[in-house]
């Protein structure tokens, strides 16, 4: 069996399990990139020493992404090997490299107003107060649509990692803004945010991101503007605010509470706080 069939077969198979079209299309990269060096030749052939002169040649890459293709090779490698497709799993002694403990990057108070004062558009004014107020993910907006917004409970249904759907929250101030970007909309479309620009589509994610990007580029703020950087200043305010680290894992989604308890260690300001209420 050549790389290329088994490769599909492994997406089919992830498919079946629901991956996210998202995911599949990260590991479909993986994949090509996989084969584009090795060639595509039978799955029999692939030796360990292919793998590890493969990465090997990645190392200009950040650790992170060096393990995500680790990852996806160990992963197809399993799932050929337990299908019975090879005899020995090649890649089962593939090791990720060591990763320095990343700190997520967030945004202060006063860039948040900044980045709040330059939006003129109720585009840009709405997609901001949802980012912020909601910690969603880039993808998650994404493939939000009108009926999925709770106006009463002032929150919406979102699929996220997983398809896992989970309930999100927003502030009165992005109710009111939403509230205005949907009325000022002529279009039918069943998206929440959607392209200007005729013929009325559902907002990319490419475009989503150039939105946030030209929002920053219209303000004073010097700092790097992403949509997870919104993720993550959420999580810090929400932590600044005093809430339990339980309620902020669920907000943003995390399926284990190893990866919120990263924001306790960032937030200086809680631990101030903290210390002076405990020890004086």
């Amino acid at each position: 069996m050549l790389l290329s069939k088994a490769w599909k077969l492994y997406e089919a198979d992830k498919r079946l399990l629901g991956y996210s079209p998202h995911t599949l299309n990260a590991y479909k990269l993986q994949a090509n990139l996989l084969i584009r060096h090795i060639g595509d030749i039978e799955i029999e052939n692939v030796t360990h020493l292919a793998l590890k002169e493969y990465l090997i040649k990645q190392e200009h890459l950040k650790p992170a992404s060096i393990a995500h293709r680790i990852k996806f090779i160990r992963s197809l490698f399993r799932h050929l090997h337990e299908e019975g497709f090879i005899d020995r799993n090649v890649a089962a002694k593939l090791r990720e490299p060591k990763q320095g403990k990343r700190i997520p990057k967030f945004l202060n108070d006063e860039e948040i107003e900044l980045l709040r004062d330059s939006c003129d558009s109720l585009l840009e004014k709405s997609l901001t107060e949802f980012f912020f107020s909601t910690g969603c993910r880039i993808g998650e907006v994404y493939g939000l649509n009108r009926r999925d917004i709770n106006w009463d409970a002032r929150s919406a249904s979102v699929i996220g990692k997983g398809d896992k759907q989970r309930e999100v929250y927003f502030t009165i101030k992005c109710k009111i803004w939403l509230d205005k970007y949907l009325k000022s909309r002529t279009d039918d479309h069943e998206a929440l945010f959607v392209t200007v620009r005729n013929p009325i589509r559902r907002m990319s994610i490419a475009r989503i991101r150039e939105v946030v990007k030209a929002i920053a580029q219209h303000s004073e703020v010097t700092t790097n503007v992403y949509p997870h950087r919104w993720r993550h200043s959420m999580a810090t305010t929400m932590l600044n605010n005093g809430a339990p680290m339980e309620v902020i894992m669920s907000n943003l989604g995390h399926a284990r509470v190893s990866t919120t308890m990263i924001y306790a260690s960032l937030s200086g300001e809680r631990r101030r706080q903290e210390y002076n209420k405990y020890f004086r």
